[in-house]
C-alpha cells in the first residue's frame, strides 16, 4: 500500500533523506527508528504530499505522490510531529471542520465522530478550545483526525508523545487493533513501544535505511535488546 522509490530531499547543504526504497503492506505496522535528525520526519513529510522530494517519488494507495498527490492524501491519515490545530476552535469544531475537508456528511459525518471521539477519549474536552487542552489531549485530537475518515494507511509521527501510561497504552492497544487491516508507519524514540506494536522496523540514520527486519529477527540475531541494537547500529554506521 506504501511503496518508497529512491527518495531524496536536502535543504541547503543537509541531506536529510538520501535515497531510501522500502514498501509497507496491508496489516503490517511499520516502525520507523532513529536518532534526532535521521530523517524520519522528512520521509513521513514527503509520503503525506507536505513537502516535495527532489529526487524519487512513493506511492500510496497506488496514487503517486508527484503525479498524484490529491489522491495519495485522500488515502491517508497522517498525525504530524507538533499535532497542529487551529486553537481557537473546539475540538468538536475542529473535527467538523475536518470532515468538511474530507467531504464526509449527514449520518456518514455523524457516525464516524460517534466511533472516533470516545475511540480517542476526548469525549470531556469536546466543547473545549483546542489551546486549552494539555499536550496529551492536543496529541489525541490530532489522532481523530487522522482516523475521522477510515483511511486504510496511516503515517503517525511520535503518536504517543506527551501521553500519560494509561493513555500511551489505550493509543498502542488502537494500533494494533488497526494494524490487522490498514498499512501503518510509526515513528517513535520509545523502543519499548516498537517493540509491543511494529510487525517490522526500519532504522535510518543520516537519511539513509541502515535496517529492515522485524523486532523479533533482530534480537535473535544479534543476541541484545532492541534499545542494545540501535545504539551499536546508529554509532557504527556513524564512526565507519
Amino acid at each position: 500500500m506504501i511503496e518508497v522509490k529512491e527518495l531524496r530531499r536536502r535543504f541547503g547543504p543537509v541531506v536529510a533523506v538520501d535515497g531510501i526504497s522500502f514498501s509497507v503492506g496491508r496489516g503490517q505496522v511499520l516502525g520507523l527508528l532513529g536518532p534526532n535528525g535521521a530523517g524520519k520526519t522528512t520521509a513521513m513529510r514527503m509520503l503525506a504530499c507536505f513537502i516535495r522530494p527532489d529526487s524519487g517519488t512513493a506511492s500510496v494507495c497506488g496514487h503517486d505522490i508527484l503525479k498524484d498527490p490529491l489522491g495519495a492524501r485522500r488515502s491517508l491519515g497522517y498525525l504530524a510531529e507538533n499535532s497542529p490545530a487551529y486553537g481557537e476552535m473546539t475540538v468538536g469544531g475542529f473535527l467538523n471542520f475536518i470532515c468538511d475537508v474530507r467531504e464526509i456528511k449527514g449520518a456518514a459525518r455523524k457516525a464516524r465522530l460517534d466511533q472516533i471521539v470516545p475511540m480517542c477519549s476526548i469525549d470531556s474536552v469536546y466543547h473545549q478550545s483546542i489551546e486549552t487542552l494539555s499536550k496529551g489531549y492536543k496529541r489525541r485530537v490530532g489522532l481523530a483526525q487522522a482516523l475521522i475518515h477510515d483511511p486504510q494507511v496511516l503515517i503517525l509521527d511520535e503518536p504517543t508523545d506527551g501521553l500519560d501510561p494509561n493513555q500511551k497504552h489505550d493509543v498502542r492497544r488502537l494500533i494494533t487493533e488497526m494494524g490487522k487491516d490498514k498499512c501503518i508507519i510509526v515513528s517513535t524514540h520509545i523502543l519499548e513501544e516498537v517493540e509491543a506494536i511494529c510487525s517490522r522496523t526500519i532504522i535510518v540514520a543520516r537519511g539513509k535505511v541502515l535496517v529492515d527486519s522485524t523486532p523479533k529477527q533482530l534480537k535473535e540475531k544479534h543476541h541484545a535488546s532492541l534499545e542494545e541494537i540501535f545504539r551499536t547500529i546508529t554509532k557504527m554506521k556513524k564512526s565507519a
